[in-house]
């Protein structure tokens, strides 16, 4: 899978979560919860596109892991978010294939790079 598809996707994620984020805040939703989700949502893309740019395999890596930590708590505030009907269940769904599809990609280049890299 192509690296720009990984970033392309990433990015798409982390603008998808700025406009649910910018709705929340006009709606006054827990704003805790808005920075949580859009701290979490957003460094997805950040620490893919920084591994552009990585010193080598190992710190590649370690962004990407970073990334799939940030994707993990994303889920968890999706989740919360549509368990306390601040979301529809169709927009969660979006939001729960877009982070399967993203945690995907990301454990595949992952599993690629340990297998391929040592430095």
């Amino acid at each position: 899978m192509s690296d720009s598809i990984l970033r392309n996707k990433s990015k798409d994620f982390a603008k998808d979560i700025i406009y649910l984020c910018r709705e929340f805040k006009l709606r006054k939703f827990e704003s805790t919860i808005i920075n949580q989700l859009l701290r979490c949502g957003t460094s997805v893309g950040a620490n893919i596109y920084e591994g552009k740019y990585a010193q080598g395999c190992k710190d590649l890596v370690s962004k990407f892991e970073i990334a799939l930590k940030e994707l993990n708590e994303s889920e968890y505030w999706i989740e919360l978010i549509f368990e306390t009907n601040g979301i529809t269940a169709e927009e969660a769904k979006k939001f729960k294939s877009d982070i399967i599809n993203i945690r995907r990609m990301l454990v595949a280049s992952v599993k690629t790079i340990k297998s391929k890299g040592t430095n």
